[in-house]
């Protein structure tokens, strides 16, 4: 797809390259203001720059989980703090919106990360991508692993491709590493990027470069020695971006100075003024003999009837939306689960840390007892996040596998988070700085059969023109993808309103 220009640009162009000259006035509505209901509002205004758009937000703000608070001092994200560069939707976006150059790169001296192994924070093994080895030295070295589960994930090399269909993460992952290897490295990151549980979740949907990988060169470790060496690191100029740092390329995420409040800020004021409702809940979406859309808002006396309508919701709150219009669709949205997680920020003095915390964060393996998900060192990967002479560390909690965990109050929360940092980094007296960001049932599960399940929503949504789906459920939970989400469901109503 080309890149759509600026609103008010002179260029704006179709797929093909033609721009749409005139258009007949169309009103458009989009159901949620996130940043995939924000993505698909700015490209239908680059595409029918005569349209009446209409953002409707429940919220009193728009953003929806991506939001950045100022406390004390303290910048901390709400939810995301940065997204992958290799994926260019987002990269493209802050291009047109102007932040290209206000993107900030991590921290180069501390591109690493730690798994808990025995209530110790030990380093991943260098140049580990979540399940691909890029190199076979640091994972003969590494303490996290038993002499039998480093020879076991190396002779991986010996394991043969398997049908290529779709199955677990878990399945996978113990099928070419064994069992040690998952459990102790594999299933944390993994776990800790989809607060879900590998045993359920699809490879196919989630990861399906590895499962190309399998297919293409038997082996996960025979296809990672065989990339070109550019590859990866050229995205920021730096080929050795490729492999440094352990459990994620770190060098390719970026940040903002301002947190991820300022791409949304950007977003708004590209958009017109008065555009997007917030505090504006839809109740019902109904499809009119006529052929348009309406809108029952929460407060307005009368619906509200539009051509064409993109619903960006949560995955919840579409499937109630679209029951009324086309229950099958209902049903097939009633089919992906979601879970729910805490992010719990903490702020602290470095004098009260013993650990050097010489990385961006850790992950903890289901099999520790620990009840937390994972943590972020966000004041060493970004700079800016705390004043001189303090730390803030994000702490996840909850999701598919911890779910009885968000039964608890905020302080229950702060403290859970707290305790799990204290025996980890060694950390003396309370936070100075403390706050609980909940996020219930937004987390769309990719289980296994999750393609094919994408691929009867599509096609019942084409029964519908006028109507288009976005969101975090379909084309991938990061920033990129939800941007991605949010851009195709405006061009295909931009293609039908021409």
């Amino acid at each position: 797809m080309k890149e759509a220009s600026l609103p008010g640009e002179p260029d704006a162009e179709t797929a093909s390259g033609d721009r749409i000259a005139n258009p007949k006035q169309r009103r458009v509505a989009i159901i949620g203001a996130g940043i995939s209901g924000l993505a698909a509002a700015l490209h239908l205004r680059d595409r029918l720059p005569e349209a009446s758009l209409t953002v409707f937000e429940a919220a009193s703000r728009p953003g929806g989980v991506l939001h950045t608070v100022r406390q004390d001092g303290f910048l901390i994200e709400t939810s995301a703090d940065s997204f992958i560069t290799t994926m260019p939707w987002a990269l493209r976006l802050c291009q047109r919106l102007g932040l290209e150059d206000r993107l900030l790169q991590t921290d180069a001296a501390h591109r690493r990360a730690f798994v808990v192994r025995r209530g110790r924070l030990l380093p991943i093994p260098d140049g580990l991508m979540i399940m691909a080895p890029s190199r076979l030295g640091p994972l003969v070295t590494t303490p996290i692993l038993s002499p039998w589960g480093k020879l076991r994930m190396a002779a991986e090399l010996f394991v043969p491709r398997g049908s290529g269909r779709d199955e677990s993460l878990a399945s996978f992952a113990r099928r070419r590493f064994g069992r040690e290897g998952y459990e102790r490295l594999i299933q944390p990151l993994v776990g800790g990027m989809y607060t879900g549980d590998p045993e359920q979740l699809s490879i196919q949907a989630t990861m399906p470069r590895f499962l190309d990988m399998e297919q293409t060169h038997g082996s996960l470790i025979r296809a990672m020695r065989r990339k070109p060496r550019s590859e990866g690191g050229k995205q920021n100029g730096n080929p050795s971006d490729r492999t440094s740092g352990s459990g994620a390329r770190y060098g390719l995420f970026v940040g903002l100075p301002d947190g991820m409040s300022e791409l949304i800020a950007a977003m708004v004021r590209a958009l017109p003024a008065g555009s997007i409702q917030c505090g504006a809940a839809v109740q019902s979406l109904t499809r009119t003999p006529a052929g348009d859309w309406q809108l029952v808002i929460a407060g307005q006396p009368a619906p509200l009837s539009y051509d064409a309508v993109v619903v960006a919701t949560s995955i919840g709150q579409s499937r109630s939306l679209l029951a009324g219009v086309d229950p099958e669709l209902s049903v097939l949205l009633d089919e992906i689960p979601t879970s729910s997680s805490a992010v719990v920020s903490l702020g602290y003095r470095r004098e009260q840390i013993q650990h050097r915390l010489d990385g961006f964060g850790f992950v903890v393996p289901r099999i520790e007892p620990l009840p937390i998900l994972s943590g972020s060192f966000s004041s060493v990967k970004f700079t800016g996040r705390a004043p001189d002479g303090q730390v803030l560390i994000r702490v996840f909690l909850g999701g598919a596998v911890r779910p009885e965990l968000l039964d608890r109050d905020d302080p229950q929360l702060i403290q859970v988070a707290h305790e799990s940092l204290a025996g980890l980094l060694g950390i003396r007296q309370q936070p100075i700085v403390s706050l609980v960001s909940r996020w219930n049932q937004v987390m769309p599960q990719y289980l296994v059969g999750h393609t094919e399940r994408i691929a009867r929503i599509r096609e019942r949504v084409a029964n519908w023109p006028g109507l288009a789906l976005a969101g975090n459920a379909f084309e991938g939970i990061g920033v990129p993808q939800c941007i991605h989400s949010g851009q195709q469901a405006a061009e295909r109503l931009a293609e039908e309103l021409a």
